[in-house]
């Protein structure tokens, strides 16, 4: 049933996609960004959802916040974002740094995850948990490369040698 969902929502999100001309976004970058888009939605959905106990478990015991408030607020956020990275292509950019920013804001839980050798979402054993805190700077470059926000900037040598 999941996996009809996230079909349907990729196909009318590619749609809508293509209604608005993108400025020198590659294929490659426009498909990443959708995907993205699409994997914060489903996650935020389960935030507030069907995966509701598994990220309380990531939530740090040291937060002042009740977990379960963590877990929903973080969760409308991952819509929002996820959203916005598919159909606010005005700010695009703007909407990649954020997601990278929010990917800094919730790797506390990742860590936390670790140090306290919680079980959830299949990380039963500390080799797992360790090695999925490598992920999140993965999370942070795709978020900033698919929507053009992690660009080389040019040099005043780039603008010579060009002349």
């Amino acid at each position: 049933f999941g996996s009809i969902i996230s079909y349907k929502f990729m196909k009318v999100a590619i749609q809508a996609s293509n209604f608005v001309k993108n400025e020198r976004q590659s294929a490659l970058q426009k498909t990443a960004r959708i995907l993205l888009g699409c994997f914060m939605v489903l996650a935020g959905i389960g935030h507030l959802t069907f995966q509701r106990k598994e990220f309380r478990a990531q939530v740090p015991n040291w937060l002042p916040v009740s977990k379960d408030f963590t877990v929903v607020a973080s969760g409308m956020v991952e819509i929002a974002l996820g959203l916005a990275l598919i159909f606010w292509l005005k700010k695009r950019k703007q909407s990649g740094i954020a997601l990278a920013i929010f990917y800094v804001l919730v790797f506390p839980g990742n860590i936390a995850q670790y140090l306290n050798h919680t079980n959830a979402f299949g990380l039963d054993t500390d080799e797992k948990r360790f090695a999925r805190l490598f992920f999140q700077p993965v999370l942070i470059a795709w978020a900033l490369w698919c929507t053009g926000a992690l660009k080389t900037s040019k040099t005043p040598n780039d603008k010579l040698s060009k002349s």
